[in-house]
């Protein structure tokens, strides 16, 4: 198999190519995390956040819920459209906020993926930047004494 020339075609193909295995297991920053069962290479992609497709508005609403829960499950796509993980999500609704991650995120059309920014090791804990806008609310867990607020 070649290698995809651009993003959107790793879209059309993620069926087809390997996704590194990873575990949900308890997190010493937060709740639920999601950690490497392998190694995974840099700009590796690791697996896309899954979930209900819903407008902005909708969106909203969920939003508010979900903060005085203390969870964060809409990721934003553009000015119109979101993903709730909370309906229809996978594991990667688990991946934690770090203000120091070893992933990020990257956004093909509709489809959210979470990348490896540097080599991680198999049982290291996958992290991202929420990137987070509004009241910050939900204190960060990223590392004891983190001052940030999501």
């Amino acid at each position: 198999m070649t290698q995809p020339r651009s993003p959107g075609s790793v879209w059309r193909m993620a069926r087809r190519i390997y996704l590194p295995k990873i575990i949900r297991r308890r997190s010493k920053l937060h709740g639920w995390g999601v950690f490497a069962a392998e190694d995974i290479n840099k700009n590796k992609y690791i697996i896309d956040y899954d979930g209900e497709l819903i407008r902005q508005k909708e969106s909203e609403k969920r939003e508010a819920r979900y903060l005085r829960k203390g969870c964060i499950w809409c990721f934003r796509i553009n000015r119109a459209w979101s993903r709730d993980a909370n309906v229809g999500g996978n594991v990667a609704r688990f991946i934690n906020h770090s203000c120091t991650p070893n992933a990020y995120s990257q956004i093909v059309d509709k489809t959210i993926w979470i990348r490896a920014g540097r080599n991680i090791k198999k049982g290291e804990e996958l992290t991202y930047d929420y990137n987070t806008e509004g009241d910050k609310t939900i204190a960060c867990r990223c590392r004891p004494g983190c001052k940030n607020r999501l």
